[in-house]
């Protein structure tokens, strides 16, 4: 039989590996919830991953869509503008004429030459260039443009290219040029501008274009 001695010792001992046993299950435990909390970590990872490559293609597409979306958005609009531009040209034609005769006082009998959207080409740069209307008569000839809508800078582009129309119609390099402006609705500021420019600015009116000049108006001879 063991002293008491020992047997404390040996108490002792079953106590330390006893507590070691549990220390080592507890250690366990918290391993294996570490273990599994990391997997849940990593599938959640995983998942968000997946949901953030799933967002991507789904704003690549969105961007794609409404990059499709815009570009068949500016072409409506462009044939739009197109075609208000035609309808606008269409219904200044008939009336450019007239405005000519007014203007410088010349018989219909004298109207030499009427062309509508007629391209002809540069006798110095061979570039070919599309008028909306050429009317010539009398000692004169008059180039018209014509807007949709009417802006500042269109005044300013049309009496730079005004004298440019020699080089397009050289027969006619001994007439006077002068410019009409035009478009169904000519703001007054619009008018006054290109009246300060020396351009026949025309509206509609009672005469479905009318001359919208201050009475009394000469046009600029280019």
């Amino acid at each position: 039989m063991l002293n008491a001695p020992l047997e404390n010792r040996m108490a002792e001992i079953e106590d330390i590996l006893a507590e070691v046993a549990r220390l080592q299950a507890e250690n366990q435990r918290e391993i294996s919830t570490m273990l599994r909390e990391s997997r849940d970590f990593k599938n959640e990872m995983r998942a968000f991953k997946n949901e953030m490559r799933e967002f991507k293609n789904e704003m690549h597409e969105y961007k794609e869509e409404t990059r499709q979306s815009k570009k068949e958005m500016d072409k409506k609009w462009s044939e739009l503008a197109q075609k208000m531009g035609t309808m606008a040209e269409d219904l200044v034609a008939p009336s450019v004429p007239r405005v000519l005769r007014q203007l410088a006082n010349c018989s219909e009998e004298q109207l030499e030459y009427v062309a509508v959207r007629a391209k002809k080409r540069n006798a110095k740069t061979n570039q070919i260039k599309e008028f909306d209307v050429i009317v010539v008569c009398g000692d004169y000839l008059l180039v018209n443009e014509t807007k949709s809508t009417l802006v500042p800078s269109d005044v300013d582009q049309f009496v730079v290219s005004i004298p440019e129309v020699r080089d397009y119609y050289p027969h006619y390099a001994g007439k006077k040029v002068i410019g009409a402006l035009a478009s169904l609705y000519v703001d007054e500021s619009l008018v006054r501008y290109g009246e300060k420019n020396g351009l026949i600015v025309l509206g509609t009116g009672e005469e479905l274009m009318e001359i919208l000049n201050s009475p009394g108006f000469k046009p600029q001879e280019f």
